[in-house]
């Protein structure tokens, strides 16, 4: 039979004393680290629950959904940090040295690390004041897309393509966002010089009203049609200003459905829908009077017979 207390002698793998209390102490950091990281993720999940159930509407669900992963992410960090600390610390790795070389090498890379300041500041100022949340539509840093991620370093967009752009938060300097509370379905008909306005003006009411109407498309419909009027005058057409008042993300959507249903109403009330064309002016005399125009084809007197 072996001698157990040689095998369990703890002595011979160097675990006695302050060895094996060093190793608990370790142990006991990390998995305090790791209960933390689970208390932290389920505090930030409560709070999620209890805002999501505060919210007034997308708008906020949106922005607590934000700011809980970025939290998410904070904490983590932080709780990492601080527990690696205790471990060196534990090990007899002093602290002190590392802090003040971090400090130096910290001024050192201060200067190259500028622009990463500047990100993180940015980001910072851009969750505060609610300017970007995850599921808006957005145009920043000469870039367009849905809002799939926003950090302290960057946001992630995604274009209409399937394109992922990574701006960094500092090289942000305006915030064109497109879903924010409310949005615009912004429309430019043309209609044809002979038509007249007031008629197209009501054929346009009229369709803005019966797609309020619609069961699928009046939630995303805030108000009715509001006509701005003439625009502009084009070589063909004239130009006729309006727009909807929509949901935000669902501007895009009523106007294509809006201008499919118009193009039925303008056929329906004869109506034309201009397409460039060419007028020819043959001349007028002082008196007022044209010379007539003749069209004449010449024949080719070569051609077969």
């Amino acid at each position: 039979m072996p001698d157990w207390p040689d095998f369990m002698d703890l002595a011979s793998i160097g675990l006695s004393g302050p060895h094996l209390e060093s190793a608990l102490r370790v142990a006991l950091i990390l998995a305090m680290a790791w209960a933390l990281l689970l208390f932290s993720r389920r505090l930030i999940r409560l709070f999620k629950r209890f805002a999501l159930r505060k919210s007034a509407g997308a708008e906020d669900q949106r922005r607590v959904e934000t700011l809980a992963r970025v939290f998410r992410h904070f904490a983590s960090i932080l709780i990492t940090i601080v527990a690696g600390m205790l471990v060196l610390a534990e090990l007899g790795i002093s602290i002190a040295p590392i802090l003040g070389a971090a400090g130096v090498l910290g001024i050192a890379l201060g200067f190259g690390a500028q622009s990463l300041v500047k990100d993180f500041f940015n980001g910072f100022m851009i969750l505060l004041e609610n300017q970007i949340r995850q599921g808006d539509v957005v145009q920043v840093g000469g870039r367009a897309g849905f809002v799939e991620e926003v950090t302290l370093r960057y946001v992630r967009l995604r274009s209409f393509e399937g394109n992922v752009h990574f701006v960094p938060t500092g090289m942000i300097d305006a915030v064109t966002n497109m879903t924010l509370e409310f949005s615009y379905a912004l429309l430019d008909i043309g209609v044809a010089y002979r038509e007249d306005v007031d008629e197209v003006f009501a054929v346009i009411r009229e369709t803005a009203a019966a797609m309020r109407e619609d069961p699928v498309f009046a939630p995303k419909i805030l108000e009715d049609m509001e006509i701005a009027g003439v625009e502009n005058w084009a070589e063909s057409a004239v130009m006729i200003r309006c727009r909807m008042k929509c949901v935000p993300l669902e501007q895009w959507n009523v106007r294509r459905e809006f201008l499919r249903r118009l193009k039925a109403a303008f056929k329906a009330a004869g109506i034309e829908i201009p397409y460039p064309h060419l007028t020819i002016y043959p001349g007028r005399a002082k008196d007022g009077s044209a010379p007539a125009l003749r069209i004449a084809k010449a024949e080719d007197d070569a051609a077969p017979r």
